[in-house]
């Protein structure tokens, strides 16, 4: 009993408050889940001792009524049925089954005996568990890790599946099946797989599953003792390890994929070209100003469309003032066609006497309005 109740007294504070909430985290699980889990097993030695006749027949011969059944490595599954409230406490129903083959028995007369047979044990557990979130300091190579421990109890049956054993010359048999109360500790690591499905996980666990002694028929027979039947009591201890997966079926998707702003466009940058009254020729300045724009088109790599537009006062009439601002549009183009923007790159059109920098009445002269204006977009 003192192995017993220390393994529990040690899970149980380990388990946090049910009480205790945390922030949503989609590595912890909420709602309801599935899980499966399969590994290897190791039942303890197990201590029997026998009564009733065959006790007495065995006293008769001389022999010890007691012994020690050895078991090669088995193996363990377990499925289950759980709930999680998304801030780090699951529980569930778990079903399990452990199978191992007798390897050897001792006792009985001091001898050790090749043994045969197979102990099996099934039954069903209630488990808690608690999920520890421990945030980015439990992301390793990109995967999240999730510990875990838990407690459990239920009922459990155990199956002695034609155990026997050379004793004095003659045999003892061990078969049958006896349910107890049984219990166990868990501890494990959960890691998300939520780049494959939301809600799946891989885990690995540690288990010790305890139950009550059991009372299993046996009957012995031959050698220097009657036939006789009676009860042997034996411990069942068993440590196990299994990997598993788990599936959420109501977990969160990822989020999407933060994806960068798109980078707002450069600002257009405009320059102006200016002309003397009824003019269409390039002054020195002018072509400095064009030369400068040609420039920056080529090094700015985010320019995608230059501008050139043309204007005129409005001293003439309104069709000459059109293709007036027509002309001066395309010896600017030419000008920067001239320093190796491609025509292509350039939308070119006159617009007379309708977008004026300063407004004026018909017939007035002003400077500012015979322009070409170069838009870098």
């Amino acid at each position: 009993m003192r192995l017993r109740t220390a393994l529990l007294a040690t899970t149980i504070l380990a388990l946090p408050g049910v009480a205790s909430a945390q922030n949503y985290n989609p590595n912890l699980v909420r709602g309801v889940y599935i899980a499966a889990g399969a590994g290897v097993n190791w039942l303890n030695d197990t201590p029997i001792s026998s009564s009733g006749s065959l006790s007495t027949a065995l006293g008769l011969a001389g022999s010890s009524t007691s012994g020690n059944v050895e078991y090669d490595v088995g193996w363990v599954g377990v499925v289950s049925l759980g709930y999680g409230f998304g801030n780090g406490v699951r529980v569930e129903i778990e079903g399990n089954y452990r199978q191992n083959d007798v390897s050897k028995i001792s006792g009985f007369n001091g001898q050790t005996s090749n043994g045969s047979g197979r102990a099996n044990s099934y039954g069903v557990m209630a488990n808690a568990f608690y999920d520890f979130d421990l945030g980015q300091g439990g992301t390793f190579g990109g995967f999240s890790i999730v510990p875990y421990v838990g407690i459990g109890a239920g009922y459990i049956w155990r199956e002695y599946d034609g155990i026997r054993a050379n004793v004095l010359g003659g045999t003892v048999n061990t078969s049958g099946t006896d349910g107890r109360f049984a219990y166990q500790a868990i501890a494990g690591v959960a890691v998300p797989l939520t780049q494959w499905a939301p809600g799946l996980a891989f885990t690995a666990e540690y288990r010790f599953l305890g139950t009550l002694e059991s009372d299993i028929d046996t009957s012995s027979g031959g050698g220097t003792f009657s036939v006789s039947r009676g009860t042997t009591k034996s411990e069942n201890y068993n440590n196990s390890i299994l990997i598993g997966l788990r599936y959420a079926f109501n977990a969160a998707p990822p989020p999407p994929p933060v994806v960068a702003p798109a980078a707002a466009p450069a600002p257009a940058r405009t320059y102006l070209v200016f002309f003397d009254w009824n003019r269409a020729d390039l002054t020195d300045r002018a072509r400095q100003i064009i030369d400068e724009a040609a420039t920056n088109a080529q090094r700015a790599g985010s320019v995608t469309r230059i501008e050139v537009s043309g204007h005129a006062d409005r001293s003439g009439t309104p069709q000459y003032n059109q293709r007036l601002s027509e002309r001066r549009a395309q010896v600017v183009a030419q000008e920067l066609e001239r320093r190796g923007i491609p025509r292509s790159a350039m939308v070119i059109q006159g617009f007379g006497e309708t977008r004026p920098l300063v407004p004026t009445a018909d017939g007035v002269r002003e400077p500012q309005n015979r322009r070409v204006e170069i838009v870098l977009r």
